[in-house]
């Protein structure tokens, strides 16, 4: 069982949330103001949170903002009615790991809300079989112990969802990864809205890891097949 907070101000979309979730086992908590919100999730330590975007109070974008940048990595599923690609893609910037639009099945929901739920085990999974606690390449060192990258001597701020999709990159080295095999992997099932949440984390990605992220030197793009993690002779240390 799982516990999940739900912060939405739609006081029917709650209830027939909490029945959803409560049918496949899991603990509901919820809240109907971002401010109250975003307390539950400070005070409650919650497996993911399903979070409106446009709540009284505190925005949910404003609610997501201010757990990322306390270091709070619970998974965030974002509900939004609004259709502007802009909106969405300003939630996954700010931290947010998937999103929805309204009005939304109940069986996309769930598929969304399993999936989520599944990749704390994919990450520590990963962890395990790289069977090493830090990778290094160029002047980038991946701690898979403690989730930290660092440039240059610098901490970096990944979400967790650019953490891993580094860390799948590392695993797979001069090999084509197609946008589809990283929303799979990665996301945790095959439909998903569009392919371009894949291009916008890698464009993220690059930021924290690349000398030049406008040239990539690292995870290169092969236009129409997807992307490949290629490491000098050089680099690509494991440490053990």
């Amino acid at each position: 069982m799982k516990k999940i907070l739900i912060i939405e101000d739609d006081a029917a979309l709650v209830l027939g949330l909490e029945h959803a979730l409560q049918g496949e086992g899991h603990e509901t908590l919820t809240a109907r103001t971002g401010t109250d919100g975003y307390r539950l999730a400070k005070k409650q330590n919650v497996d993911l949170i399903l979070l409106d975007v446009m709540l009284p109070g505190m925005s949910g974008l404003e609610v997501c903002k201010r757990l990322r940048d306390e270091g709070n990595k619970t998974p965030v599923l974002m509900l939004t009615s609004k259709i502007e690609e802009n909106d969405k893609v300003l939630g996954l910037e700010l931290g947010a790991d998937d999103y929805l639009t309204k009005p939304f099945s109940l069986r996309e929901l769930l598929a969304r809300v399993k999936a989520q739920l599944r990749r704390e085990k994919a990450g520590a999974t990963a962890k395990r079989s790289m069977k090493m606690e830090s990778f290094s390449f160029g002047n980038v060192v991946v701690d898979l112990k403690r989730h930290e990258v660092f440039k240059g001597g610098k901490l970096q701020s990944l979400t967790h969802r650019e953490f891993e999709l580094l860390v799948y990159f590392i695993q797979h080295p001069g090999e084509l990864l197609t946008r589809e095999r990283l929303l799979n992997e990665i996301w945790g099932y095959e439909v998903y809205p569009t392919t371009r949440t894949i291009d916008n984390h890698v464009r993220w990605l690059r930021k924290h890891i690349e000398p030049d992220p406008d040239n990539p030197r690292y995870v290169k793009t092969l236009r129409g097949a997807g992307y490949l993690f290629e490491l000098d002779k050089e680099n690509g240390k494991k440490r053990p």
